[in-house]
């Protein structure tokens, strides 16, 4: 009698078609799972901050009475703005030895106020020089005039929140009023991106800046990013002088530098007795020089902010309350 042979399905086929699935599963299993790259979650939590603040900047241009109820505000990327009872500034004459900074940054904001042309402006330069409150006092000389009448608004913008920039731009967009947007100290490091949205404000973007518009920047740094950056990009860069030139051309977008310098053991002294004579402050010149001479050195340093904080010092001593004239 002959035998019959069964046929025996192949294992190796078998295990083939059933694990297929399951590692098709797995991959799909691992892609839906959730990053957790802190630097991914930080960028993709910032690209949704950067949308709510657009999608919060284009569904209402702010109410005219909100901005009527204040000369300056604070920019927060969510989209709000928020008023500032009383600015932070001292009076243009006190600021001492930065007359032709002072009165071409006055002129520019002169012509923005009544519709003329103007550029926007970056102060750099030495620490302590003025270069902030030169903006809030030239915001508060221009604002004074009888032909803008209180029409010019700063709005100060931190430097965390430049990504929301083009989100604010959309806000001012269609007010009647006229707008300094004003960020201090700014400057970049690493491989930060956010001076793209700068730049696109400032010349470039499809939009472009609005009219009623205007941007003014303080930095320490003339190129906005420190030299070994800068040459580090050269160093590493496949064409260093494109690298170099990307982020170099961001300073290039305003029209208008003001270079801050250290100032003299004149001009020092100058600001000095500008205080004490604005302030009432009582002393003899003589005293006045070797007192703030001395506090010069011990700083090691001489500039409008060295000569305030000796200012209060001596008022003080001397029991005089520095406010109004």
């Amino acid at each position: 009698m002959a035998k019959t042979t069964k046929s025996k399905p192949s294992r190796p086929a078998r295990r083939t078609a059933t694990k297929a699935p399951a590692r098709r599963r797995s991959a799909a299993a691992k892609a839906a799972t959730p990053t957790q790259d802190p630097a991914v979650l930080e960028r993709i939590a910032r690209a949704l901050e950067g949308i709510s603040a657009h999608l919060a900047g284009t569904s209402a241009s702010p109410a005219g009475d909100v901005l009527a109820a204040a000369e300056a505000f604070i920019w927060h990327p969510e989209g709000r703005l928020a008023p500032v009872p009383k600015v932070s500034r001292v009076d243009l004459e006190l600021l001492q030895g930065i007359d032709r900074m002072r009165d071409t940054l006055i002129e520019n904001t002169e012509r923005f106020a009544t519709g003329l042309p103007a550029n926007n402006a970056l102060l750099w330069g030495a620490r302590g020089m003025g270069k902030s409150s030169l903006v809030k006092a030239a915001h508060a000389h221009v604002n004074a005039r009888p032909d803008v009448a209180g029409t010019l608004k700063l709005i100060e913008i931190h430097r965390e929140d430049i990504e929301s920039l083009p989100a604010l731009m959309t806000l001012l967009r269609a007010s009647d009023f006229r707008f300094i947007v004003f960020c201090d100290d700014l400057s970049f490091d690493g491989n930060d991106a956010s001076y793209k949205s700068l730049k696109a404000v400032l010349e470039g973007g499809i939009e472009g800046r609005p009219d009623n518009v205007i941007l003014y920047a303080t930095s320490n740094r003339r190129h906005l990013l420190p030299r070994d950056m800068m040459e580090n990009e050269r160093s590493t860069a496949i064409n260093p002088g494109e690298a170099v030139e990307e982020k170099v051309s961001l300073s290039d977008r305003f029209g208008l530098w003001l270079g801050f310098h250290k100032c003299s053991q004149d001009e020092f002294l100058a600001m000095v007795r500008g205080y004490c004579a604005h302030f009432g402050i009582g002393i003899d010149d003589e005293t006045l020089k070797r007192e703030a001479l001395e506090w010069s050195t011990t700083r090691g340093s001489r500039s409008g902010r060295v000569a305030w904080q000796f200012t209060q010092d001596l008022a003080g001593r001397l029991k005089v309350r520095l406010g109004a004239k």
